[in-house]
Formats: C-alpha cells, sequence, structure tokens
C-alpha cells in the first residue's frame, strides 16, 4: 500500500511541476495557454539531446535555460500583444502553438518514441517496507517539494514575489504604483515556460518521449489548476496530490474508469465549489 501512495505522490509531483507553470502564468496574464503541453515536451526533448552529448544535469539546466529564453520571447512577441484581445484569441493563438511545436518536434526528432536513461546516482532501488522502490523516483518527489518550497518562499518574502501577487489581485493599480508590469510578466511566464521545461526533463525518465507526449498530461494539469482553484499555488499542490492518488490507485482498482476519475473529481468539486479547493466562496 505504502508503495502504491508513493507512486501517486510521484505521478503527482509531476503533475504540480507541470500545472503551476499554467498557475503562474493565469495568475498574472488570465491566459489559459493551450501550449503548455507542448512547451514540456520540447523541453523534454531539449533535455534529452544535452543529455545524450553530455550527461543528465547539464540537459536539465539546459533545459530550463531554454525554456525560460522560449517563454520571455512568447511574452513579449505573443501574449503582450493579445492581451487587449478576447480570451478565445489567445485561446486559438496558443492552440496553434502547440500544433507548431508538435510539427517542429517530429521534423527534428521524428515520431519513434525515446527514451531517456537517469542519472547514475539515482539507478538504484532502495527498500521501502519490504518492496524495492525506485530511487529516481525519490528524486522526483525531492524535486517536486523543492520547487513548491522555493516558489513559496519567492512569492512571500521577496519583492517581485509581492508585485507578482499584487499584479495578480490588481494590474492598473500596480503600475500605477510603479511597478514595470510588462518587464514583471516576462519574469512570470520565463519562469512557468521554465518549469515547464525542467518538468518535461524530470518525467523523461518515467516515460517515453514522442512530439504529442505532452497532450495527455496537459490535460490533467488543466484539471489540477481548476481543482485547486484558479490562480492558487497551495491548490495546485493539493489537487495535484489528490490526483496522483486517483489516477494510481484508479489504474489498478477502476482500470476501465481510471481515465474518467480525474473529470469526475472535477465536475464534482466544481458542482460542490466553483472557485476550487483553496479558492473563495463567492
Amino acid at each position: 500500500m505504502l508503495i502504491q501512495v508513493l507512486n501517486g505522490v510521484v505521478y503527482g509531483g509531476l503533475l504540480y511541476l507541470l500545472a503551476v507553470g499554467l498557475v503562474l502564468i493565469f495568475g498574472l496574464r488570465e491566459i489559459v495557454n493551450f501550449a503548455h503541453g507542448a512547451l514540456f515536451m520540447l523541453g523534454s526533448y531539449i533535455g534529452f539531446s544535452i543529455a545524450a552529448s553530455y550527461d543528465f544535469w547539464l540537459g536539465l539546466l539546459g533545459s530550463l535555460v531554454a525554456m525560460t529564453a522560449i517563454g520571455i520571447c512568447l511574452d513579449a512577441a505573443v501574449l503582450r500583444p493579445l492581451r487587449k484581445h478576447d480570451h478565445m484569441v489567445t485561446v486559438l493563438v496558443t492552440f496553434g502553438i502547440l500544433l507548431v511545436l508538435e510539427a517542429f518536434a517530429t521534423a527534428v526528432w521524428g515520431k519513434s518514441y525515446r527514451s531517456m536513461t537517469p542519472p547514475a546516482i539515482f539507478s538504484g532501488t532502495v527498500d521501502i517496507a519490504g518492496q524495492p522502490f525506485p530511487v529516481y523516483r525519490l528524486f522526483v518527489i525531492a524535486v517536486s517539494l523543492c520547487v513548491a518550497a522555493a516558489l513559496t518562499a519567492w512569492l512571500r518574502f521577496s519583492r517581485i514575489g509581492l508585485y507578482v501577487r499584487a499584479s495578480s489581485v490588481d494590474p492598473t493599480t500596480t503600475a500605477i504604483l510603479g511597478v514595470d508590469t510588462d518587464r514583471l510578466s516576462l519574469i512570470v511566464v520565463g519562469l512557468g515556460t521554465g518549469l515547464a521545461g525542467l518538468s518535461g526533463v524530470v518525467a523523461a525518465p518515467l516515460m517515453a518521449l514522442s512530439p504529442t507526449m505532452g497532450n495527455f498530461i496537459l490535460i490533467e494539469s488543466f484539471i489540477v489548476v481548476v481543482v485547486g482553484g484558479l490562480g492558487s499555488f497551495s491548490g495546485a499542490l493539493v489537487a495535484a496530490l489528490l490526483i496522483g492518488q486517483i489516477h494510481n490507485f484508479g489504474a489498478i482498482y477502476l482500470p476501465w474508469a481510471s481515465t474518467m476519475l480525474p473529470f469526475l473529481l472535477m465536475v464534482g468539486v466544481l458542482i460542490w465549489r466553483p472557485s476550487g479547493l483553496a479558492g473563495k466562496r463567492t
């Protein structure tokens, strides 16, 4: 039982790493970024290519830096010009970016599945409750917790974090008070996209790499954002861990309904508490 719970925490941790980027971008820009799954996929391939020539750690760092730069360019060239348009326009544009990135990955890396090996230090197993458990999965849990702690500290105790929280509540007043909201948006979108790249490399040793690898996990990441509460970081963490357990135990005990369970959870939460688990009732 403990091993199954840990497997659920691993999947929930991966969901959180991807979903928290969506939460960051939505909280400041109020944009539903359908390209986020494709950015996750691109980060995986970038990390894979660098790791194949050098090592896993350089691939992890290279993907984080490259995807952060791509996120900054995405905000400056696409999201900022679209901020005065209807939200549906942004949804269509980001969906178009998703298709472009998938076509790009297919052209560069092909359609065949690829796999990435974890670093040698995390290649073994440890005994937990008398059963073997991969060390790399413990590493995934540790990365997720470290990211959650670092983001919480950054948002609560840094000046930029204060500006991000203020701008997410009232961007107009924040700008009047002298905060450069455009520069702030570059930082937030860059960080959110960088986290998508980080999650892609961390997930790569656990799943097959393909141009469409981000589609399924993106859907569940959107469920995390909705269930946790739009713009809520603590809610995203709780929702990700909850959906991780539902995904894992559903696959064992209700395999015929496992893909439906996260959607049923989302429907139930929206009926009971439309603002999400960590949202405020209106």
